[in-house]
């Protein structure tokens, strides 16, 4: 991996489809592949936040467009790949960021509407993107990665969906991994823990703090420093990874 700073070559030309790319991580990835090079759908439910994002990366010299979506509809999830895969060479990348926390709440407090609408967009918007990502990149090869979280390999008082979510996106991204890698694609995740976004900063007053006080770097992560990863793992100096969760959480899981 390079010292982290945007390599404008690196993804020259590459169709890169971010959902969940109006805010947060995907905000961030969205900038970063652009600064590298790749050719961006900067893909949300908030089509006024993807459309903000999408216009400050061309401003700053990048190629970026964007589009509505709705990772718990498969038809819209479908439009939108289906479009992507159009662009230049195809789909080349795709970052399934699109996500949300949910009620917090103890298991047997959580309504079950609230469970299934965790589990309908964190786990199963990856799966409908999937989905339509493997098939377009089936030709041309591809890398996808799936956010993943912190929170699907410690359990986390109250976050019983989102946990039991981001476990599942783990495990559709091993799957996937070993179903496709001999059609030239690549499928990882990535598990951020306590990154300043509107997700952490929207947890109750005290939540974040002591999150921290467990975390040895005693800061939140930027969204650029996942970003960053994410830059480095759908390029090819990451070719030989596949299948892989990868962590950026400041040491909290090292105890």
């Amino acid at each position: 991996m390079s010292d982290g700073g945007p390599r404008p070559g690196r993804l020259r030309d590459r169709v890169a489809l971010v959902t969940g790319g109006a805010s947060g991580i995907g905000d961030a990835c969205a900038r970063r592949l652009a600064a590298d090079g790749a050719v961006v759908v900067v893909a949300d439910l908030d089509e006024d936040g993807a459309t903000r994002v999408a216009r400050q990366i061309t401003a700053a010299g990048g190629t970026a467009l964007a589009r509505h979506i709705d990772v718990t509809d498969p038809d819209s999830v479908a439009h939108v790949v289906t479009e992507a895969a159009t662009l230049r060479d195809g789909l080349r990348i795709a970052v399934n960021s699109a996500g949300i926390n949910g009620p917090l709440s103890p298991l047997a407090e959580l309504p079950p509407a609230d469970f299934d609408t965790v589990m309908r967009v964190n786990l199963y918007g990856v799966f409908h993107a999937m989905r339509c990502q493997l098939p377009a990149m089936a030709t041309t090869g591809g890398v996808i990665v799936n956010l993943a979280s912190i929170a699907a390999h410690a359990a986390f008082r109250g976050h019983a969906a989102y946990t039991a979510a981001k476990q599942g996106v783990l495990a559709l991204t091993r799957t996937a991994a070993r179903e496709y890698a001999d059609r030239g694609i690549r499928v990882v995740s990535v598990s951020p823990g306590v990154v300043d976004t509107p997700m952490v900063t929207s947890l109750p007053p005290g939540a974040t703090d002591r999150l921290l006080a467990t975390v040895p770097l005693r800061r939140t992560a930027q969204p650029a420093e996942v970003a960053a990863l994410i830059a480095f793992l759908v390029s090819d100096d990451a070719s030989y990874v596949t299948g892989s969760d990868h962590v950026v959480d400041g040491g909290y899981l090292a105890k």
